[in-house]
């Protein structure tokens, strides 16, 4: 009797785990790795001296701060700091604008009734299939031909051209998730339409405006295709500078002088996600729950 109630104790016991929680955490490790072996290999080979940029220690070795140096070193012909200043004034002007006109895009879309409506909205997401390869040649032709090659709204106008669909997007989905209830309650106090947006929608797309701003922010920061074609030596922006990077050595691809920019240049965006996680997942999941 005793033996057959420890075997339905132990069949009970192997019934009661569960693999599902280890089949999670295996699958989240492989993709962090999958995601994350690049970028940690950018910072180790950033950190490590030329005369070993190919040695295939998975590990800190040989660590110097030369590559870092000659990132910013202006007698080798590279303005890093300039280019660093170039990306911000085009990635923040191209927040700002793509913002501003998102937000009052989206409120009318989401809130507004008028003909057409369903039609617009397709006309914006149709803006954003295009693909920035064809359109090198006309913005050339066109920037060209009033003047504005090499200019900072030769590259602006383009990214927001970009960027405007998906933050319509976006803060449409969340303005029509919005109760109705919020503006006619304002309404109702004596605010006009464009108080109640002001002072009671406005405020509660806090996170999804936040979270799109980001995105935002990222995608510009990291173009590349048409700021190589758009952009001159005043304006290139850090991603074209680090393609067309002088190293220290003559006749040798400066790849550790890469992956120093390469790592000053992602830094700055990790941190900045890992800072405001909570912001950008509250925006994020707003709405998917009514």
């Amino acid at each position: 009797m005793s033996n057959a109630v420890s075997t339905a104790s132990a069949t009970t016991r192997r019934r009661a785990f569960s693999w599902a929680p280890a089949r999670t955490y295996i699958q989240a490790a492989v993709i962090l790795v999958w995601c994350l072996a690049p970028f940690y290999w950018m910072i180790v080979t950033a950190f490590r001296d030329v005369g070993f940029t190919f040695d295939p220690t998975p590990f800190f070795t040989h660590v110097t701060f030369d590559n870092f140096r000659t990132v910013f070193d202006e007698s080798l012909g590279n303005h890093f700091a300039q280019n660093l200043l170039n990306s911000l004034i085009v990635a923040g002007t191209t927040t700002v604008i793509s913002l501003v006109v998102g937000v009052f895009a989206a409120y009318a879309l989401a809130r507004l009734k008028f003909r057409f409506k369903e039609l617009v909205l397709g006309f914006i997401l149709g803006a954003s299939m295009f693909p920035a390869v064809a359109l090198i040649t006309p913005l050339f032709q066109f920037f060209t031909g009033i003047g504005w090659m090499g200019t900072y709204q030769a590259l602006i106008i383009p990214s927001i051209s970009f960027s405007l669909p998906l933050a319509v997007y976006t803060l449409t989905s969340f303005f029509r998730e919005m109760p109705w209830e919020l503006e006619e309650a304002a309404r109702i106090d004596g605010c006009t339409q464009g108080q109640a947006f002001r002072k009671v929608i406005l405020p509660l797309a806090a996170p999804a405006t936040f979270t799109t701003a980001i995105l935002t922010f990222i995608g510009a920061w990291n173009e590349f295709l048409i700021a190589s074609q758009l952009s001159v030596d005043a304006t290139k922006t850090v991603t074209v500078a680090i393609a067309s990077f002088a190293g220290s050595q003559p006749h040798q691809e400066p790849y550790t002088a890469v992956m120093a920019a390469g790592t000053v240049v992602t830094i700055p965006l990790v941190i900045l996600v890992l800072v405001f996680q909570r912001k950008i997942v509250a925006g994020l999941t707003a709405g998917a729950v009514k």
